[in-house]
């Protein structure tokens, strides 16, 4: 027989156990974090095909990178999707938040766009270029800008690189750091800005037809599901991960972007 103090822990304990149960149900939906744009249009897909599973999403949007984690590790988010893995790694280490990635989801290849050149080649000497101002995207774009013949970077020099490591800047290009959703705006009063695609494709610019330099479909930066660490293991998560990693969910992404978001799983 239970003592009274066992009933009392039980019913203490039983509620909690109930409450994690129902994250993704009617009652409880499962709370997803996006940015807006091409994020939120694939989640809605994914939304459509975790419903069959029983699994209900309520997809979250945001308009920068840096409150889906902020919400996500203060418990107002389950799981969000928005960021690759050196952008979590960075924010991580900065915020000590206790998020973790689960899955990856898809590829952004980040371009360079003008509305005055063809080419980076022909930003004149003394041009403005806009690139991310957070740490990762930033280093980012100046890899593809050096690959792209605006300047040389130093030796061994990757997406952690600074302004600091152009090494050769013959045409003194000028680097513009604006926070990431804000450059399509900025397009017009620069001569070039490197996007990432989830904020190039709102703004009009199709990565494919439009940009002037663009990074390889096999780019290594996949964007990821992201949770707090104590739910990497729930079986939410797991029902989540097999409703975007779906053929469903693939085919959309493929037939709604023509190339410029790949399936990165």
């Amino acid at each position: 027989m239970l003592s009274r103090r066992s009933l009392a822990l039980a019913a203490i304990v039983l509620p909690v156990a109930a409450q994690a149960q129902e994250i993704g149900s009617a009652q409880r939906p499962l709370r997803i974090g996006v940015t807006a744009g091409p994020h939120a249009q694939v989640m809605e897909k994914v939304r459509e095909v975790a419903a069959r599973d029983g699994l209900v999403l309520r997809v979250i949007e945001f308009q920068d990178y840096i409150q889906p984690n902020a919400a996500l590790a203060a418990g107002d988010l389950d799981a969000n999707s928005y960021q690759h893995q050196p952008f979590l790694d960075q924010q991580v280490r900065d915020r000590r938040l206790p998020i973790v990635s689960v899955a990856k989801t898809l590829v952004f290849p980040m371009g360079v766009y003008s509305r005055r050149h063809r080419r980076v080649a022909d930003v004149p000497a003394g041009g403005r270029i806009a690139i991310p101002n957070d740490p990762t995207n930033g280093g980012r774009a100046l890899v593809l800008l050096a690959q792209a013949g605006a300047f040389r970077l130093r030796d061994g020099a990757d997406f952690r690189a600074t302004v600091a490591d152009i090494a050769e800047n013959p045409r003194r290009l000028r680097i513009v750091e604006l926070e990431a959703a804000q450059i399509p705006r900025a397009l017009d009063e620069v001569e070039a800005a490197a996007i990432n695609t989830n904020f190039a494709i709102p703004a009009g610019l199709n990565p494919v037809r439009d940009s002037i330099a663009l990074e390889a479909a096999d780019s290594p930066y996949a964007n990821l599901i992201v949770v707090r660490e104590q739910d990497r293991n729930a079986d939410w998560v797991r029902r989540l991960v097999a409703a975007y990693q779906n053929q469903e969910v693939k085919d959309f992404v493929q037939v709604t972007f023509q190339g410029a978001v790949v399936p990165g799983f």
